[in-house]
């Protein structure tokens, strides 16, 4: 006769499958991209997300509909300056890695990432904001091979959280 196992509870499968990786977004306006990359970070077991500037906050239909419930797993915090959160992270140990294109971003498959990474991911037409590169240790890309120079934000967000929890052996 087979045994019944125990289900675990919610805080424990939250506490046991948490990472390294913290993310930071910066001015995303759309809600539906901050209810993406909620998702996105559970999946990816991501540590914790810092919601910054005009980047909308649960509880709202619109993250609710493509979060679908990873704004309740996924622990999260409003700030509204990013510069003084990314300095606060850099002090805590942190390696801050922006993801924008630009002349001194690298690949982001290329890059080597510490075991304490903080994903940055900025606004969807006007990317991460300068003072907040200019912090960063890191600034990588992703290739595009089409015509136009960017993926979505939640999309590029997932393939490069993906990538770098991949390294970590967070996954």
């Amino acid at each position: 006769m087979a045994s019944k196992k125990k289900k675990p509870s919610l805080d424990s499968c939250i506490v046991d499958k948490k990472g390294s990786v913290i993310v930071v977004l910066d001015n995303i306006r759309s809600l539906h991209n901050v209810g993406a990359i909620f998702r996105t970070c559970d999946g990816a077991g991501v540590k914790k997300i810092y919601l910054c500037g005009m980047t909308g906050t649960p509880p709202r239909r619109e993250i609710t509909k493509t979060a679908i419930g990873a704004e309740d797993t996924v622990p999260w915090e409003y700030r509204r300056y990013t510069l003084r959160l990314v300095k606060k992270l850099r002090e805590e140990g942190y390696q801050i890695v922006a993801l924008e294109k630009n002349s001194q971003s690298e690949i982001f498959k290329k890059a080597k990432y510490r075991k304490k990474t903080c994903l940055i991911v900025g606004h969807e037409i006007n990317g991460v904001k300068d003072s907040v590169l200019a912090q960063s240790d890191k600034i990588v890309h992703i290739p595009m091979y089409g015509i136009k120079e960017s993926l979505n934000v939640a999309t590029a967000f997932g393939i490069a959280v993906y990538e770098i929890a991949s390294q970590l052996n967070d996954l």
